[in-house]
């Protein structure tokens, strides 16, 4: 499972800040949770549960607040506010800090940023990113989809068809997240996202022919960077003494890091179009989200037909 930090320079590329101390060397620098803190409290100098370790965002009323104070005051608060364990403080809506506190970051080595974005949808913004750029990650072999809106993570053993299926999908307008490598980060105890390695993105290993550049071919529509796991599909050689499931009364379901998806297991045979089932799953998958369930149906339907009888 991968650590969680991301590298400063990382998030002043992805929210394209305006860096306001630009004599100071950041590269050390990581963000380790996934959270923000707007410093009001601190900044009136009460520290009382202060989160250093949070991405400190300035607004329009700290801001207006801080303008208030005296050179001694700000001197004061400023002693207790600077700490080597802040990554970094954000300035929102423009707005720039004092000279005071510029030299105080340098000192504390502490950058300071600028974004024109409003405090409210840029706070929106960064908590959104960060707890997918944090989130507990492991890698998996598979491949994920999106079909029809839906993440349908196929896996199954080396050579079974996986790629096979993922660019006949492609090819009938779905789009590929990865191919081979998969990487997992759960979000929240609901929801796991999926995404390719920064290496293989976009490309397709397909035995007897290579390497294909999905994007290249297809176009910028068949691919997507990230795609939430609705659906796990398992290929599986076709075994006649195993008994498969022929309803779907039950759901079964597999786990990544202690979120459960629901699983099928589709076994393998000659002349099997493993789109088309792939497909069918993700559809039947959106409907039974939408409250019909076409095996509940059929069973309602028996049960009245024996009634009758």
């Amino acid at each position: 499972m991968a650590s969680g930090k991301v590298e400063m320079k990382i998030v002043v590329e992805r929210m394209n800040l305006k860096n306001l101390t630009p004599d100071l060397d950041y590269k050390g620098k990581e963000v380790v949770i996934p959270d923000i803190n707007r410093p009001a409290l601190p900044l009136t100098g009460f520290f009382e549960n202060f989160e250093a370790r949070r991405v400190q965002i300035i607004g329009y009323a700290e801001h207006s607040y801080l303008e208030t104070l005296s050179d001694e005051r700000k001197e004061a608060i400023y002693d207790q506010f600077f700490t080597e364990e802040i990554p970094c403080i954000i300035f929102c809506r423009s707005l720039e800090p004092d000279a005071a506190m510029i030299r105080k970051a340098v000192e504390k080595n502490v950058p300071i940023f600028s974004t024109e974005i409003h405090t409210s949808e840029f706070s929106a913004e960064i908590i959104r990113w960060l707890n997918v750029a944090l989130a507990p990650c492991i890698s998996i072999h598979g491949v994920l989809v999106d079909v029809y809106g839906v993440g349908v993570l196929i896996m199954g053993e080396s050579g079974i068809g996986k790629s096979e299926a993922a660019l006949e999908l492609i090819k009938r307008g779905h789009r590929l997240v990865s191919d081979d490598v998969v990487e997992i980060r759960k979000v929240s105890d609901e929801t796991l996202v999926g995404s390719a390695p920064d290496i293989t993105r976009h490309f397709i290993e397909l035995r007897g022919i290579g390497i294909v550049d999905v994007k290249t071919l297809f176009g910028v529509q068949s691919v997507r960077e990230t795609q939430n796991i609705d659906l796990v599909i398992t290929l599986e050689d076709w075994d006649r003494e195993k008994e498969y499931d022929r309803l779907g009364l039950e759901e079964q379901r597999t786990e990544f890091l202690g979120n459960s998806v629901i699983c099928h297991r589709i076994p393998i045979r000659p002349g099997r179009n493993l789109a088309i089932i792939v497909e069918t799953a993700a559809i039947n998958h959106r409907q039974k989200k939408m409250g019909y369930n076409a095996a509940q149906e059929l069973y309602k339907r028996v049960q009245r037909n024996l009634t009758k009888k």
